[in-house]
């Protein structure tokens, strides 16, 4: 039995990943987490997530629950994943983060931190995602110096990044793929006269509109042809259900950086 720690655990996400969590057989949730002014601190962690009453009180502090926890699963906003972080190595807690919208600095403290606790990362947990990773590394490989490649990402009007953390992994994987560097060679939106399009480039179009969970689709156009990798989430549970899967493959590691390429043994 895995023991889960829910950083979040009152947010869209976190809710998500207790009723995951709440189903799952070979998971328990110990601890719920929140940011110090929530108004959810003290308050039932099932009762918030509508799951009803389960013993664990949300709490702000990871510190407290760390002898209660295996693996703590991280989906809050990016200004708190730097202090979690901290808490996480003095606390000698792993971790599976699918925050988005970090910065340089967030990466290399993450990168950092994996020489002491064992930590999957990765900017979309869904399954059926980074399947489409490994897909559009084939298709680049084949088709992607003959084609023009462009990234449509679409999420509902909460989400703060754009483009997506999803969207920009996309972009990375084909350039990668193709030699290049996404930040060279990615454009972000077009506006007014603009002159013919560069082969190279990759182009991203962002959408925000209404309850969109989120919509990812990578073009490759040629002349005559053109090859779509898209892949669509109906349901956070993708994401959740994910994120569990991870908690419960890094248990078994003691520390290191991983994704979920690494979960789903596609490399």
């Amino acid at each position: 039995m895995v023991r889960v720690g829910v950083c979040g655990a009152a947010g869209r996400m976190g809710k998500t990943i207790l009723e995951v969590c709440n189903d799952n057989d070979n998971v328990e949730v110990t601890a719920a987490i929140e940011y110090s002014e929530s108004p959810m601190i003290g308050l039932d962690a099932g009762e918030v997530a509508g799951l009803g009453k389960l013993g664990i009180n949300i709490t702000n502090d990871i510190a407290s629950v760390a002898d209660q926890v295996d693996v703590i699963i991280d989906f809050t906003l990016a200004t708190s994943v730097s202090a979690n972080i901290h808490q996480c190595i003095a606390a000698k807690c792993k971790m599976v983060i699918g925050t988005t919208g970090l910065t340089p600095d967030d990466h290399e403290l993450i990168k950092t931190a994996s020489d002491k606790i064992a930590i999957v990362f990765a900017p979309n947990m869904s399954i059926g995602v980074n399947l489409c990773f490994k897909l559009l590394e084939m298709a680049a490989q084949v088709i992607g110096d003959d084609t023009d490649i462009e990234i449509i990402e679409a999420h509902h009007r909460h989400k703060k990044d754009a483009p997506s953390g999803t969207a920009i992994r996309m972009g990375e994987v084909v350039a990668n793929t193709l030699g290049r560097s996404l930040k060279d060679c990615a454009v972000y939106g077009r506006e007014g006269i603009t002159g013919e399009r560069d082969k190279k480039t990759i182009g991203f179009e962002t959408i925000r509109a209404g309850d969109i969970v989120g919509d990812h689709t990578v073009m490759f156009a040629a002349e005559g042809e053109r090859v779509e990798i898209t892949h669509k989430a109906s349901s956070r549970k993708t994401f959740a259900n994910g994120a569990v899967r991870a908690a419960q493959w890094l248990s078994e590691k003691d520390n290191g950086l991983f994704d979920m390429q690494d979960v789903l043994n596609l490399k």
